[in-house]
């Protein structure tokens, strides 16, 4: 009995010491060969895997990285809509900064960071820490090995605790869903919306038709018959910030006809003793139309060809263009000088999707 007992004691002592021949055993393979693999190191497992309690602190601060991650979202949408974009302040060591863009700068790059700690701590603390080594295998996957995959997926979905984790999982839902209205917020800042600023231009009644080449009010004796004259609108200097904005849409044509030659009834009436203004801008891509030929009374576009009948009110007669150019109605002041009687009646320019 004593024989056997002492037996079974041998065994269990080479049992217990068999991690320990295992690494003298790759110690001596390493002195020998000291690129040889070494292995996978004796798993430890971690306090969150046999003490509830320190999981559930662990679930608590990835949490709270989480939440910090949607206050910071919020934060980013509140600045961007209290702060003003010429706000500047001073913040030592950067000196003086934009407010706006330091905000929404220190919002988002939290938002994210707070996603990706919570992330890393989630997964270093609360997933399956177990080692796991997955020898390389051919590219094109056996039936076996894809259901193995989706088994180890499946695994993988329940070591995570996700579905019993339950704060974790509202809380991780709750950043990723907030986090990308921060990008749709940044699509207020491609700019001021347009709004009906396409349908309309500086043009109002009673403004002085202003003669591009002199600067000074046009009058009827100015323009002769078969002559071509340009015009933009009274107060529009070429020195102001907002000129090419909006002479891109007010740019104005003047010829002088014959009234018997103008077939168009509107365009008689919004005439003045046969001086006919149309928009200058082309209806196909908006190029600046320029050339006049007196004897057929046609205005052709030099970018596409488009050309328009100005005695028939600028119908298109050749080339792309899809409509006629807009006409402004004219008068005259109590001084004599050519005068617009509103806005034109349509959007000038290429036609856009929303022109209706």
């Amino acid at each position: 009995m004593s024989s056997e007992h002492g037996s079974e004691k041998n065994v269990s002592d080479d049992d217990k010491s068999l991690p320990e021949k295992q690494d003298t055993a790759a110690g001596g393979e390493l002195e020998k060969n000291p690129f040889a693999d070494p292995g996978l190191p004796h798993h430890e497992p971690r306090i969150q895997d046999i003490d509830e309690r320190a999981a559930k602190r662990s679930e608590r601060v990835v949490a709270l990285f989480f939440t910090i991650s949607m206050l910071a979202t919020v934060a980013f949408i509140v600045s961007f809509v209290v702060f003003p974009i010429d706000k500047i302040f001073y913040l030592w060591p950067l000196g003086h900064i934009s407010a706006l863009n330091f905000s929404l700068g220190l919002s988002l790059g939290v938002a994210l960071f707070a996603i990706g700690v919570g992330a890393v701590h989630w997964s270093r603390t609360l997933m399956d820490g177990t080692e796991i080594v997955q020898e390389r295998h051919p590219i094109d996957s056996t039936p076996d090995e894809k259901a193995a995959a989706l088994a180890t997926f499946s695994k993988g979905a329940e070591d995570s605790g996700l579905g019993r984790r339950k704060l974790i999982r509202n809380t991780m839902f709750g950043a990723l869903a907030l986090v990308p209205l921060s990008g749709v917020v940044l699509l207020r800042d491609l700019g001021p919306l347009p709004e009906d600023k396409l349908r309309h231009t500086m043009w109002r009644k009673g403004l002085k038709l202003i003669n591009m080449n002199t600067g000074q009010p046009l009058r009827p004796e100015d323009i002769s018959v078969g002559s071509l004259s340009f015009a933009k609108p009274e107060g529009l200097e070429e020195g102001s910030h907002d000129f090419h904005r909006e002479i891109a849409k007010a740019a104005l044509m003047l010829v002088r006809l014959e009234p018997g030659d103008i077939k168009d009834k509107q365009e008689l009436d919004w005439s003045h003793e046969g001086i006919v203004a149309y928009s200058k801008i082309c209806t196909h891509v908006g190029c600046p139309v320029s050339l006049y030929e007196q004897q057929t009374h046609h205005v052709l576009c030099p970018c596409h060809q488009s050309t328009f009948d100005l005695s028939d009110g600028a119908r298109v007669i050749f080339g792309p263009a899809g409509h006629p150019l807009p006409q402004l109605a004219i008068t005259v002041n109590d001084e004599g000088e050519l005068v617009a009687r509103g806005d034109f009646a349509e959007p000038v320019g290429p036609s856009f999707w929303e022109r209706g």
